[in-house]
């Protein structure tokens, strides 16, 4: 029995996201007048990213974060140099000594608590709430880290607050980017199982993995009894860090999932992905994207810096991660825009693993 597909929002609720990560542009605006000497130390030169970052005592990830965003708020630009500098905006009104410097004003934020805690995050490089035992990382599972999701009363709540977005999007993606003639589909952390299921129901033929920690899968395992899709929908509880990756499947969706972690978490889980794919299949990266400058946009720049305070990870672009598939022998192709600032990222293997880099 055929069901119908998800149906897509009438209105795009992406206005509601933006409004809501505004707060991360004080935050980080902030930070870098109040707490740090961004202005100052380029006041009167241009500097590597690596430069700044040292100067202002930063890891990679964090600096990242918080120059990506002030490029994408017309601070910080690149010069073709590969170097970065003030622009005149910030060149007039941020930086000590000019005559329109607004910069005090913008110190009147300085002690808040939610600038306060993004100079902790981005001095310690730590997603909030790590370093107590009480509550662990809330959206994250890893091996040593206390973790919400492992507790099934936060991680249902967590799970079911995350399908909010999914709900918006999953009939959307599945809508743009088909699956016909797809045997399995595997879905790494795949949650509710929300974006399995718009498939599911769009194609009869295909069968679904869903791969998350046990707790999470309870949700999932509700969600395709609602859909009535079960009887297609396997759901294997694992650790895609360390279990075996499921074997078997056409095409891996990887959903809103790189972006929780940093880039030697990223490569690792593609290249288990990759691995188990045959020559010819595809391997799916739906998320945001930042510009290939990494100066913006704006949306995802702030996202970036919500999912830095909240995970291990951050926005990546399209070209961080075509670059790394390209290491494992996958060609991506362009991006194809979803819904919420999202978008599909296809790649297809067109190597075998023992061929690739000979």
């Amino acid at each position: 029995m055929n069901h119908p597909p998800m149906v897509s929002p009438q209105i795009d609720p992406t206005a509601i996201f933006e409004l809501f990560r505004g707060s991360y542009g004080t935050e980080l605006l902030t930070a870098a007048v109040a707490h740090f000497p961004l202005f100052r130390i380029l006041k009167d030169r241009s500097l590597a990213p690596d430069e700044i970052r040292r100067e202002l005592g930063l890891a990679e990830r964090p600096a990242t974060v918080l120059l990506t965003a002030l490029r994408a708020m017309g601070l910080l630009a690149n010069e073709r140099s590969g170097l970065i500098r003030l622009t005149e905006l910030a060149r007039d009104h941020l930086t000590p000594g000019a005559h329109f410097d607004v910069s005090g004003y913008i110190g009147l934020a300085a002690n808040s608590p939610g600038v306060l805690g993004m100079v902790e995050s981005l001095t310690t490089n730590r997603p909030l709430g790590s370093q107590k035992a009480e509550d662990g990382a809330a959206f994250i599972y890893k091996e040593g880290i206390e973790s919400a999701m492992e507790r099934e009363a936060s991680a249902r709540t967590l799970t079911l607050a995350l399908a909010g977005r999914a709900n918006n999007v999953a009939p959307v993606l599945a809508e743009r980017y088909p699956l016909e003639g797809v045997g399995t589909l595997l879905d790494v952390g795949g949650g509710t199982g929300i974006y399995s299921i718009a498939w599911l129901l769009r194609h009869p033929e295909l069968r679904a993995i869903v791969w998350d920690r046990p707790e999470v899968l309870k949700v999932a395992r509700e969600m395709g009894e609602r859909h009535k899709v079960l009887d297609r929908m396997e759901l294997r509880p694992g650790d895609m860090f360390r279990d075996s990756v499921p074997q078997g499947a056409d095409v891996i969706l990887l959903s809103n999932i790189l972006h929780d972690w940093d880039v030697a978490e990223c490569k690792m889980l593609l290249h288990r992905c990759v691995h188990e794919l045959p020559v010819g299949g595809r391997l799916l990266i739906h998320d945001v994207f930042l510009n290939d400058a990494l100066d913006g946009p704006l949306p995802i720049a702030l996202y970036s810096a919500a999912l830095f305070q909240m995970t291990e990870g951050r926005a990546y672009s399209a070209a961080e991660y075509g670059g790394w598939l390209a290491e494992l022998g996958c060609v991506a192709s362009p991006v194809v825009p979803t819904l919420i600032h999202c978008g599909l990222l296809a790649s297809t293997k067109t190597e075998d693993e023992a061929l690739v880099g000979q």
